[in-house]
């Protein structure tokens, strides 16, 4: 499948789920729905999800190709110990990157594991600890690390009346390497600032920011900047939650994007 015919299943994927929010069965208060937004702002919160990312990076060294990247994020909470959660979040990523001469490579890019500890009963700071994990599973040349790695990640946050305000942090370090040089020795930093306008609409800050500590120096960085609006609403009897962000990024390693759209979908599994 080539690039074109993947961005428009993409797309197509993401509109179907916003297709006339009017046909919503049952009717949801706009006080649930808003909760619930903010329940999804939440990275340690008691709710299962299936989140996908539909990204597309162009511009900068990429010109007027595009690299289409797909992020399948289950997350699964559960009960460890009485007073304590675990929340399980997977990110498989698919993509298709564009090469020399009309040529692209597609297949799953490494595959991550988090895992946070986290007070079933949280106080005003919600807040969850953890190992991450990271496996050599790339099937396509470009995207090959051969990096087994490990380490942890941290994340704190608050909510106050239309506001959830935290960020996330993580480091994953090199265990072992069959690949060519880089390893993957990845640190990233995800700041989190949303509003939430009620009726599930929300206005979101919260750009990935990363360092690959083995890349060439001056490859180092990635600093997106970028908003994004997401409306958490009932489809067909299912709660979802639906987005478009923009980022550019201000600082990027030679050889990449310059631009990404995304358009996110989640499927949402709240507690009856």
């Amino acid at each position: 499948m080539n690039t074109r015919n993947i961005i428009c299943a993409s797309m197509a994927l993401v509109l179907v789920a916003a297709i006339d929010v009017r046909a919503q069965q049952p009717p949801t208060p706009a006080a649930d729905v808003t909760a619930l937004a903010k329940q999804t702002q939440n990275p340690v919160g008691d709710l299962v999800s299936v989140p996908l990312q539909f990204n597309f990076n162009s511009g900068g060294d990429l010109e007027d190709a595009t690299l289409f990247n797909l992020n399948i994020q289950p997350v699964i909470p559960f009960k460890a110990w009485p007073g304590w959660n675990i929340i399980a979040r997977a990110i498989v990523p698919l993509d298709n990157v564009p090469a020399n001469d009309g040529v692209s490579y597609s297949g799953v890019g490494d595959i991550q594991l988090q895992l946070y500890v986290t007070p079933a009963r949280p106080g005003s700071l919600i807040w969850g600890v953890g190992p991450v994990f990271s496996f050599p599973t790339a099937t396509a040349y470009p995207l090959r690390s051969g990096t087994l790695a490990a380490g942890a990640a941290a994340v704190a946050l608050t909510m106050k009346g239309p506001w959830v305000i935290g960020g996330l942090v993580s480091q994953y370090w090199p265990v072992t390497d069959t690949g060519d040089s880089p390893e993957t020795n990845l640190f990233v930093f995800q700041p989190a600032i949303n509003y939430n306008f009620g009726r599930g609409w929300a206005m979101s800050f919260s750009p990935a920011i990363t360092a690959n500590w083995d890349a060439a120096s001056g490859d180092e960085w990635t600093v997106p900047l970028g908003l994004g609006v997401t409306r958490t609403t009932v489809f067909s009897g299912r709660p979802i939650n639906i987005g478009m962000s923009y980022f550019v990024n201000a600082v990027r390693p030679h050889g990449s994007a310059e631009h990404q759209v995304r358009f996110s979908m989640s499927l949402l599994y709240p507690k009856k």
